[in-house]
């Protein structure tokens, strides 16, 4: 129940603090096909960095509130090694909401995952991220030993689903 009711409470959040309105055109953007995520280092739920391993295959990226769900649904529904068995990792911006709210509700509701959640909670540092992709789907930035490869966005858990099992 207590998981219910705080992913309610990230999604209200989530919702309530959209950056829709942001301006990008001075941002360079990170996600692209040809760039290279080498040095890419978030923390966790936990506050453990993270970075990117040369054998990650697949990043899979949820910006808003919408694809946060459907990613979480989804890996809830997973052995808590789905991600890392499949050579994914997950990230989360939760940027857009104001501090107090992710210190006292967001964080909180994502240490309930069994699944690790790479953080994005700086709008600086998400903004080249965020910058000409589909903010309010799930993208999945495909990569060969670290270099972006292709990009593609989801609608739905089935499709997520196929696209980490797709070898």
């Amino acid at each position: 129940m207590f998981k219910i009711v705080s992913a309610a409470l990230i999604a209200l959040f989530l919702v309530a603090c959209s950056s829709k309105g942001e301006d990008l055109s001075h941002v360079k953007a990170k996600l692209v096909v040809g760039k290279s995520l080498t040095n890419l280092t978030l923390n966790d739920q936990f506050g453990k960095a993270h970075t990117l391993a040369p054998d990650t295959k697949k990043v899979i990226f949820a910006f808003s509130k919408d694809a946060a769900h459907t990613c979480n649904d989804f890996f809830e529904t997973q052995k808590p090694s789905y991600l890392s068995d499949n050579n994914t990792i997950f990230i989360a911006d939760v940027s857009a909401a104001p501090s107090l709210i992710r210190s006292m509700f967001i964080m909180p509701g994502l240490k309930d995952f069994k699944h690790t959640v790479l953080i994005l909670d700086n709008k600086a540092e998400a903004a080249p991220f965020r910058k000409d992709v589909e903010n309010e789907k799930v993208v999945v930035v495909y990569l060969d030993n670290t270099k972006i490869t292709a990009i593609k966005t989801l609608d739905s858990a089935k499709e997520l689903q196929e696209t980490i099992e797709a070898k």
